[in-house]
């Protein structure tokens, strides 16, 4: 019999016009990414998804822990070291289902499992009392390989880089979710506002239809959700 999996995807930005058009944010991105991974799961292992969506920006809403089994926190193109005061509210709802988990953890009660993606990776971090800055080696941009640690590869399957602490939270830098559409558009309009240099644009449209492994990362997001 399928399990219900109930998860809190909290929206940390909008994204660019096509993908927006398309997807309407990056909810309906991760609904795409995380239901493919369903389906692509073997029977007995696929959950039934029951995906709610939330903007921690705009409308700082966040869900009611008793309803859902998880969290998602999106990317975002904003700092996740800045001091917004929707960062800071977010950061401060990690750190308290962190704290809840601590509390829980030597009995059998249910708490809430984490996921992070790229800035949401980050804000997970942060929560955790880590230090978070910007990277000094510059943009990471389109599809790239990763190395990994070999817990990370039985995690996985496949290389991907993040944190990973069993029962609690699974976290990656990368974007599973970013279809070539996607990165075409970041890169295309990246590049016309100056963001992106000829040199970090044309690398990056030189792999940017290579294929990826954001499926295989997101079917481990559900293994994680269902079983720690």
């Amino acid at each position: 019999m399928a399990r219900s999996l109930r998860i809190a995807i909290l929206e940390c930005d909008t994204p660019m016009d096509r993908t927006r058009a398309k997807y309407g944010g990056y909810g309906g991105v991760f609904t795409s990414l995380l239901q493919a991974a369903a389906d692509g799961l073997p029977m007995g292992q696929k959950p039934t998804l029951e995906l709610s969506i939330f903007d921690v920006v705009n409308e700082q809403k966040y869900p009611d822990l008793e309803d859902i089994d998880g969290i998602l926190l999106s990317g975002s193109r904003h700092s996740a070291f800045g001091d917004d005061t929707w960062i800071i509210k977010l950061v401060d709802f990690v750190a308290s289902i962190l704290e809840q988990q601590k509390r829980v953890s030597n009995d059998q009660t249910p708490f809430i499992r984490i996921v992070g993606v790229c800035f949401g990776h980050q804000i997970i971090g942060r929560a955790m009392g880590m230090p978070v800055q910007r990277s000094d080696i510059g943009w990471e941009a389109s599809v790239l390989p990763v190395d990994l640690t070999p817990k990370g590869e039985e995690i996985f399957g496949k290389s991907q880089l993040g944190m990973y602490i069993p029962n609690r939270i699974i976290t990656v830098q990368g974007h599973p979710e970013f279809t070539e559409e996607i990165v075409r558009e970041l890169l295309e309009n990246r590049h016309r506002q100056g963001i992106f240099d000829d040199e970090t644009f044309e690398d990056g449209m030189r792999r940017v239809a290579r294929p990826h492994d954001g499926v295989v990362v997101a079917q481990a997001f559900l293994r994680f959700l269902m079983h720690g």
